[in-house]
């Protein structure tokens, strides 16, 4: 069975084609910088790549350039469009109306709609895919996967914030967390690696990307996150500021004259990594300035790891005590050294990290502490397409 995934962005469309049945990718690309005059497609299939550019004006446009690119006899890897069987559509937020995957309806594109005031600035794009795909793609199902669903298990004591309760009860201001598909497929991993059932297990995850989600998960399911109404909330990040007391932004309004679009600028895409640091957001620039001595990205290093350190605490007193540290994404699965910082002072928790092993890994799945250690210490490269393509295929089984 072939899965076409497709993950809508405002200004890109990132598509992959999942055959479910070899278990593995046979063609991904992106169709970046839509609308603008700098857009170009770049295509990957049959170990070669294909980067162009070209005027992409619309997202209808960045699909269809996506699906002949497929078919296409030289880089293609379909006959025909008819042979993908199913699409699934990476959806950021679902609210609290969605707790798993679904056949995508007029019912759930209206649901989804809902909950664009909770993601103004994700749903929409993800909508407009969904129609596009579905405009272009009409006699095949299409399947909604929420970044959020998997956290839909946390209990109210973890994700009702201290406001008057009436607020979340009429406007559903509370946590949701995100980067959910990645949690799961990562704990699924951890259970297998560990040889280990799943419903046993007890294990922080450290999805450190551009964004950063730490959370606690148990027998499977989610107990805690750091993110929270929004990605804003939680760890240091790339480009945002994470946990701020609400302080500063009445600050920054009542005394500078920032307005509201501003303020979200400065805390979304100022801040973090790239703000402390004045370089950049990307942690392997930041670690080689902080190598030749720039003293700034050293302390956008310390600062990213104390706080990261002790979100892991708080989330192995959460769960009583965790089996496993998991890391992620592309710091978590790449960077050994922000890995063992991180590691570094958790010994009294049972973290002990085996530091050659460590440094050797990079990018695959690996066990990285020592055989001492009470909590195993763990790299799992996500794959959320993956997850996604698995979600699609029982989602349109129970269909069937």
């Amino acid at each position: 069975m072939k899965v076409l995934i497709i993950n809508c962005g405002s200004s890109s469309i990132k598509y992959q084609l999942f055959d479910t049945e070899a278990d593995r990718t046979l063609a991904k690309g992106i169709t970046a910088r839509i609308g603008e005059k700098s857009s170009f497609i770049m295509h990957q299939a049959r170990g070669e790549e294909l980067r162009e550019e070209m005027s992409i004006p619309s997202h209808q446009k960045g699909i269809e350039l996506m699906v002949g690119l497929l078919i296409d006899p030289t880089h293609g890897v379909l006959h025909s469009i008819s042979e993908i069987s199913a699409v699934g559509h990476r959806t950021v937020h679902g609210g609290n109306i969605f707790v798993q995957s679904v056949l995508i309806t007029a019912e759930v594109i209206a649901k989804i709609e809902e909950c664009v005031p909770l993601a103004p600035l994700h749903n929409p794009a993800n909508l407009l895919g969904i129609r596009e795909a579905q405009r272009i793609l009409p006699d095949i199902p299409h399947v909604a996967v929420f970044d959020t669903a998997f956290h839909q298990t946390m209990p109210p004591k973890a994700y009702l914030y201290a406001l008057p309760y009436e607020h979340y009860k009429t406007f559903k201001i509370r946590r949701y967390g995100f980067h959910g598909t990645s949690c799961r497929h990562v704990s699924q991993r951890a259970a297998s690696l560990l040889m280990t059932p799943l419903e046993t297990l007890k294990m922080v995850i450290c999805h450190l990307g551009n964004g950063v989600t730490v959370a606690a998960v148990d027998g499977g399911k989610s107990v805690d996150t750091s993110m929270g109404f929004t990605p804003a909330e939680g760890l240091m990040m790339g480009t945002r500021s994470g946990d701020l007391d609400p302080g500063v932004i009445f600050y920054l309004h009542r005394q500078l004259g920032f307005s509201v679009d501003r303020i979200d600028d400065l805390v979304n895409r100022e801040s973090g990594l790239f703000g402390v640091s004045g370089t950049s957001n990307d942690m392997r620039d930041i670690i080689e300035k902080a190598n030749q001595g720039n003293e700034r990205c050293t302390l956008a290093i310390e600062m990213y790891a104390y706080r990261l350190k002790k979100c892991i605490a708080a989330y192995a007193a959460a769960l009583g005590g965790p089996d496993a540290l998991v890391f992620t994404a592309g710091v978590g699965e790449n960077s050994w050294i922000i890995r063992r910082k991180i590691c570094e002072g958790l010994e009294f928790l049972g973290v002990h990290l085996d530091g050659v092993r460590n440094q050797e890994v990079s990018g695959t799945e690996a066990l990285i502490s020592t055989q001492e250690s009470r909590v195993q210490v763990l790299v799992i490269p996500t794959n959320e397409e993956q997850m996604i393509a698995l979600d699609t295929i029982n989602v349109v089984s129970l269909k069937v």
